[in-house]
């Protein structure tokens, strides 16, 4: 089975909700899974893991969350060409800055040489006001079509 890195950018708590509900779907497929809440590149890096996922808000015009800009500045000067990464974005649609902190981290692992497995997520909270569900049911779909790829 694989394990997950879940690597949570949050400023209200809604992707730390996520990235409960993520461990949990992952646990229930026999998965494991260990959520950073503090992101630290070098304990993530040193963490043995077959996948990271990168759950992230938005904050103010568009920023990334205070608690995940370092770990994001660290990306910058990273090589991780051994590291396989999804993304799921958390946002406002009637803001035009949608999603825009998980695409900021997108676009900085890639530019890190890491391979992203599947298509982003992101999710509109005026239609999802339960975003976890939603994050859900992409990752059990996810993980049921493309399993060989986590692994």
């Amino acid at each position: 089975m694989a394990h997950f890195n879940i690597i949570v950018g949050s400023v209200l708590g809604a992707s730390e909700y996520v990235a409960d509900a993520l461990k949990e779907c992952l646990e229930h497929k026999k998965h494991s899974a260990a959520i950073f809440l503090e992101p630290e590149f070098t304990e993530i890096h040193a963490a043995k893991s077959d996948v990271w996922i990168i759950c992230s808000s938005t904050h103010g015009a568009g920023e990334l969350p205070d608690n995940i800009q370092a770990f994001a500045e660290a990306l910058k000067n990273a090589k991780l060409t051994d590291v396989k990464f999804i993304v799921v974005g958390l946002g406002d649609s009637s803001y035009d800055t949608y999603c825009n902190g998980a695409m900021i981290l997108e676009d900085l692992m890639k530019e890190t040489g890491a391979t992203m497995i599947a298509k982003p997520i992101h999710i509109d909270v005026l239609n999802h006001p339960i975003p976890e569900d939603t994050a859900v049911e992409w990752l059990e779909n996810l993980i049921s079509n493309d399993l060989s790829e986590l692994a």
